[in-house]
């Protein structure tokens, strides 16, 4: 995963990350809480994909502010904690790109 081994905000970069979460298919995602998104990594993956957020800090709908931890429900809905935007998301992510 993230090998990048420095701060950054490149694919395979992070900048505090905080929660960590795997899928039941084995994907791997981060809340990467000063780069303000969440990162997947497929199996075998060494550059993520961001799945939400990468617009700097907004309160906007699918945008984070500090997201500090995620996890997924029994249906497969991955819900954020969005730290400084004092509230919790919900996400459906998309299957398909797995």
């Amino acid at each position: 995963l993230a090998a990048g081994g420095s701060l950054g905000a490149d694919a395979n970069q992070l900048n505090s990350p905080r929660g960590v979460t795997v899928d039941q298919s084995g994907n791997v995602y981060v809340a990467d809480s000063l780069n303000h998104r969440i990162v997947r990594w497929l199996v075998g993956a060494t550059v993520g994909t961001i799945i939400v957020g990468d617009h700097g800090k907004s309160s906007k709908s699918y945008q984070l502010n500090t997201p500090r931890d995620l996890q997924f429900d029994q249906d497969g809905n991955l819900y954020v904690a969005d730290t400084v935007n004092h509230r919790i998301q919900k996400f459906i992510v998309d299957k398909s790109a797995c």
